[in-house]
């Protein structure tokens, strides 16, 4: 499919403990590819638990008291996820130990990172050092760790965090993004007018990619 010459513009509201967040993009990003489509990604900030202790909770115990899950439908979501998961590329390896975290400094190490130019990688780091290595993301030390590995200077990320550098930032973005209606992620927006909820599959992006395609035309 050829495309125009401006790029596809794709804003992505998402969690990074968000594991549809992580198995819609990796399908957007196979369906991008498959149809050679020109494009720029904006990450934006959306916390599924903003109330979460700092410490965060163990991930079963939470899905069975935020949902009512029972340990049988919490272990058939995990296999569909997992499933889900390898078909585009990225390995969930959830255990009994699995957490859910707060977010919100990661949130702001992600703001930080964009300035530097880096957010894209610092969002896929992340989204790997949770589900896939089961790093403890409610560490500001890893954290910085992690920002690090990504190629942001360790040193200024934790300060970053320990002085909530960018907290009225992220507080303000996740407001503007609650406004425009935005209630659950991931949440994906093309050309700053298409909304689509949800992890869709890759031939259902491609096939949203392609009628963009000739709304262009």
């Amino acid at each position: 499919m050829s495309t125009s010459e401006k790029p596809l513009r794709i804003d992505i509201v998402s969690d990074v403990v968000c594991p549809w967040c992580v198995i819609g993009y990796r399908q957007l990003a196979a369906a991008l590819e498959q149809t050679n489509t020109a494009h720029t990604i904006h990450w934006h900030p959306f916390e599924l638990n903003p109330n979460m202790p700092s410490e965060g909770q163990n991930l079963r115990e939470h899905i069975i008291e935020k949902y009512g899950s029972t340990k049988q439908e919490s272990d058939a979501s995990r296999v569909r996820m997992t499933e889900a998961g390898q078909e585009v590329g990225f390995e969930f390896n959830f255990n009994d130990d699995t957490r859910m975290h707060n977010t919100f400094n990661l949130h702001q190490l992600l703001h930080f990172a964009d300035q530097q130019g880096r957010m894209h990688e610092l969002k896929q780091a992340l989204f790997a050092a949770h589900f896939t290595n089961n790093r403890d993301i409610s560490d500001i030390n890893v954290l910085a760790d992690i920002a690090a590995e990504t190629g942001l200077d360790r040193s200024e990320s934790l300060a970053v965090l320990e002085g909530q550098f960018f907290a009225k930032e992220v507080r303000a973005e996740e407001q503007h993004w609650q406004q425009q209606g935005i209630q659950s992620v991931p949440a994906i927006i093309f050309n700053e007018r298409h909304l689509v909820s949800g992890a869709q599959g890759v031939e259902n992006y491609i096939s949203i990619l392609e009628q963009l395609a000739n709304m262009t035309e």
